[in-house]
């Protein structure tokens, strides 16, 4: 791959962008983050994925000049299509992802990282939707994702006036978790993600499911498939080894 790397550190897999100067999300490099997914969805060592960008940037917006290189409308319309299943596989996606966000996530960068499960930034990156500055929109699902993190007027201001939110600010508004100095982001985003390995890959498969309910308000059939995947994650040798491990006042060890 051009512009992605992995390493595997104990049971998490820190994915790297590496697209120099600014981690620009060219419609190869959507297609590497796919095949990677591929890569460690089957592989049972990882349990979670760190993402982080290379550089000065976790990843500063669309390729703007490949833009220029696009004759058509629909042409335009299928790379936006391609980014958005890509990213709702993130969301999807039955490990967790974290998103460790220095410098800026901008554009195509923020409708990135708004596909994964949980973002850590740095206090002073810069997050925001500046497509209508270009005369464009968001292609990536951004203008449907930032509204279920920041509410609908604040993303109406973020889009509108194209003005980032610093990291802090990101926080304060729901779009990040965490907000650290730059220099303790990628440490404490490690520590987050360690901690998320040792819980039950089978338990978190089901959380991510039951997550995704929300997000177009499908509450009943959640609480519906809640009750099935209730029982059965109940009956597995990870929840008897969770629950074995409470009784004993020990910590848990799950396989998997």
């Amino acid at each position: 791959m051009e512009s992605l790397s992995w390493v595997l550190e104990g049971q998490v897999a820190t994915v790297l962008i590496q697209r120099p100067p600014a981690n620009a999300l060219a419609s190869g490099l959507i297609k590497e983050i796919d095949a990677v997914l591929d890569e460690l969805e089957t592989n049972s060592d990882v349990r979670v994925i760190l993402l982080k960008g290379e550089g000065r940037f976790f990843s500063a917006g669309a390729d703007i000049k490949e833009f220029t290189t696009i004759e058509s409308g629909e042409e335009f319309s299928k790379l936006a299509k391609k980014g958005q299943d890509v990213f709702e596989r993130m969301e999807n996606f039955p490990k967790p992802i974290i998103a460790a966000i220095h410098g800026a996530a901008l554009g195509g960068g923020l409708e990135l990282a708004m596909g994964c499960h949980i973002r850590l930034v740095s206090e002073n990156a810069k997050l925001g939707l500046p497509e209508l500055q270009l005369g464009l929109v968001p292609g990536f699902a951004g203008s449907q994702r930032l509204p279920k993190l920041v509410g609908r007027a604040k993303a109406a201001e973020m889009l509108l006036t194209s003005d980032p939110i610093s990291g802090t600010e990101a926080v304060q508004w729901g779009l990040a978790n965490k907000a650290y100095p730059e220099d303790e982001l990628f440490d404490k985003a490690k520590e987050m993600a360690d901690k998320i390995a040792k819980k039950s890959p089978g338990a978190m498969k089901a959380a991510i499911e039951l997550l995704s309910y929300t997000k177009d308000d499908r509450f009943y059939e959640g609480v519906m498939r809640e009750s099935d995947l209730f029982g059965e994650v109940f009956v597995s040798a990870d929840a008897k080894e969770g629950i074995s491990a409470f009784v004993e006042k020990r910590e848990p060890h799950f396989k998997g």
